[in-house]
């Protein structure tokens, strides 16, 4: 059994996995941001354009 955990903790397999998968998440919350940062600021060019038009008609 002992042999067993320590086989275990030498192994590194998993532990590159988990690198990869927070890097992943890391990305991940990237790009969500990103999408809500761009969002917020195409709604202001979409209402300037809406008032603009608005008041030329």
């Amino acid at each position: 059994m002992k042999n067993t955990i320590q086989q275990f903790l030498r192994e590194e397999d998993g532990v590159a996995a988990i690198e990869y998968a927070l890097l992943a998440g890391l990305i991940a919350v990237a790009i969500i941001a990103t999408v809500q940062l761009m969002t917020t600021g195409l709604e202001g060019v979409f209402t300037r354009v809406t008032n603009a038009l608005t008041a030329a008609a």
